[in-house]
């Protein structure tokens, strides 16, 4: 009953990285990184990711180590066994937004938000996953019933998803 009748359109995208001959287009790779810093980097992780892995955006060494600065990082314990925060180096991996899953699902209603290292990349309809997630959210149809703290998205398995729709049209 929750399914809807017609799925909302998504616009077919032309990925420059698709076909024999298929690269990164580095400035929207580059730009998709900002749009992670600003938006989903608050609830999602990139536990795979260091910051030196931001070249293959096409990043330059000193941009790397320019955003790794904006960064701390757990030192090794000290002498005293206390732990410390650093700057981060380009070695080091992004900071993860809650200290645990415990610590995740309680600030977000229960939910765990999903790391997004390889999220892309464990879907049937990889390049597609994400511009279908960020467009189904939309009115449940009548007689479908969602939960408290959950949004209706046409295109979430079982159409229900608890991430609040993280685009406006503004």
């Amino acid at each position: 009953a929750c399914t809807p009748k017609t799925l909302p359109t998504i616009p077919e995208q032309k990925w420059s990285f698709q076909g024999i001959f298929g690269h990164y287009d580095h400035d929207s790779a580059l730009r998709g990184f900002e749009v992670y810093r600003g938006v989903c980097a608050s609830c999602h992780s990139l536990n795979l990711f260091a910051f030196r892995n931001l070249s293959a955006l096409g990043a330059t060494e000193d941009e790397i180590k320019g955003v790794a600065q904006e960064y701390e990082v757990p030192a090794p314990p000290n002498d005293e066994g206390e732990v410390v925060l650093r700057r981060a180096l380009p070695s080091d991996h992004f900071p993860k937004p809650f200290p645990n899953v415990k610590a995740a699902a309680a600030a977000n209603g229960g939910a765990i938000p999903p790391d997004l290292s390889l999220i892309v990349k464990a879907r049937p309809d990889f390049e597609a996953h994400i511009p279908k997630i960020l467009g189904g959210y939309m009115d449940a149809p009548a007689g479908c019933e969602v939960g408290e703290g959950r949004y209706y998205n046409a295109y979430y398995p079982g159409c229900q998803i608890s991430m609040a729709p993280p685009l406006s049209p503004d």
